[in-house]
C-alpha cells in the first residue's frame, strides 16, 4: 500500500536540493584531537592566531569581517568563508586552489598573512607540547605536517549543520517553513538562482563567473589565480547558501552585509533579470529557513 509519507518522499526526491545528513562518518580519536588544534594558537608562529579566530563556531563558521585579521595584525584581502560544511564542498577557498579539506588546513598555517608560520616549525612546536604524546597515541608516525592537518581535518568533518527547516520540509514536514518562505522557494527556482545554488550544500560543488551577465566591478582574479587560464578569471566556487544570514559581509570580497543587496546583485549580474521588492523579500525569507543546528563542541 502506498503511503503519504511515501509520497511525498517521492515528490520531494526530485527537488534540486537534497537534506544534510546528520551526521558524516568521521574518525572520533582524530576528531577530538583536531579540535583540541583548531582552537590554539600554537600553530601560528606569534601564538596568538587560532584557526577559531577566523572561523567562530558559535555563529555562523566565519569571523563577520571583510577581511581577516591574522599575526601582527595582518589584514587579509579576500574575505573568510564559513567553516560550516565546507565538507561537502567540491574544493576548498573560493579559487579553488586545495583539493579537500585536508590540503586547505595547511593553508593559514602557511600564508604569511594569517599564521605565517612554517610546516617544519610548527612540527616542532608541537612535538615539544603536550600535543606530541597525543598524536603518537594515534600515528605511529607521530605529529608530522600531514598528520596536523588530518586531524583538523576531520574535525572540521563535523561541522555540519542538519535539521535546518527548509530540510524539514524537504523530508515532508509541510509547516517547517512558512507560505512565504515557500513562495521565495518557488521564486528561487522560477528566477533562476537554482541553477547554481543545488545539491546538498545549496552551492559548493561548481566554479561560475562573478559577474556573468554584466560586468561588475571588482579586484580579485578568482580562479585564475590557480589555473593562469584567460577562460578562469574572475570564476570563484560558488559558495553555500547554509546559514546565510549569519555569515554576512558577501562575496568574495565582502562588499555588502545586506542580503537583500546580494539578492539584487545576483539578480542584475548574474541572472539579468529585475526583480521587485516583494519578490526579492520572499526569497530573503526562503533563505532564512537554510539555517541549521549549529555546533556545540564535544559530541
Amino acid at each position: 500500500m502506498i503511503t503519504a509519507l511515501f509520497l511525498i518522499t517521492l515528490l520531494f526526491a526530485q527537488e534540486p536540493i537534497t537534506p544534510l545528513p546528520k551526521s558524516v562518518p568521521i574518525d572520533t580519536q582524530k576528531a577530538q584531537l583536531g579540535e583540541e588544534l583548531f582552537s590554539d594558537p600554537i600553530l601560528s608562529r606569534d601564538n596568538t592566531v587560532s584557526c577559531a579566530s577566523c572561523h567562530i563556531l558559535s555563529s555562523g563558521g566565519d569571523d563577520d569581517l571583510q577581511f581577516s585579521f591574522g599575526i601582527e595584525g595582518e589584514r587579509g584581502d579576500i574575505n573568510a568563508p564559513t567553516v560550516y560544511n565546507a565538507f561537502f564542498n567540491h574544493v576548498q577557498f573560493w579559487d579553488g586552489r586545495a583539493k579537500d579539506l585536508v590540503e586547505q588546513a595547511k593553508g593559514p598555517i602557511l600564508n604569511p598573512v594569517e599564521m605565517g608560520n612554517s610546516a617544519k616549525e610548527v612540527v616542532a612546536i608541537l612535538k615539544g607540547s603536550q600535543y606530541n604524546a597525543k598524536f603518537k597515541k594515534i600515528f605511529r608516525d607521530g605529529v608530522t605536517f600531514d598528520n596536523i592537518a588530518e586531524v583538523i581535518a576531520e574535525f572540521e568533518k563535523r561541522l555540519i549543520t542538519p535539521n535546518a527547516p527548509f530540510d524539514r520540509y524537504l523530508q515532508g514536514e509541510e509547516d517547517a517553513i512558512s507560505t512565504i518562505q515557500k513562495e521565495g522557494y518557488a521564486l528561487f527556482k522560477s528566477k533562476g538562482c537554482i541553477s547554481c545554488h543545488h545539491g546538498v550544500n545549496i552551492g559548493g560543488n561548481h566554479f561560475n563567473k562573478f559577474g556573468l551577465v554584466s560586468k561588475i566591478e571588482q579586484n580579485h582574479l578568482g580562479r585564475y589565480n590557480v589555473t593562469k587560464k584567460e577562460r578562469d578569471r574572475y570564476y570563484f566556487k560558488v559558495p553555500s547558501l547554509r546559514n546565510i544570514t549569519l555569515t554576512a559581509p558577501y562575496f568574495h570580497d565582502g562588499r555588502t552585509y545586506e542580503l537583500k543587496e546580494v539578492v539584487k546583485i545576483m539578480a542584475k549580474h548574474q541572472l539579468g533579470r529585475k526583480m521587485s521588492e516583494e519578490e526579492i523579500d520572499k526569497i530573503v525569507a526562503f533563505l532564512h529557513s537554510l539555517n541549521g543546528d549549529i555546533y556545540k563542541g564535544g559530541k
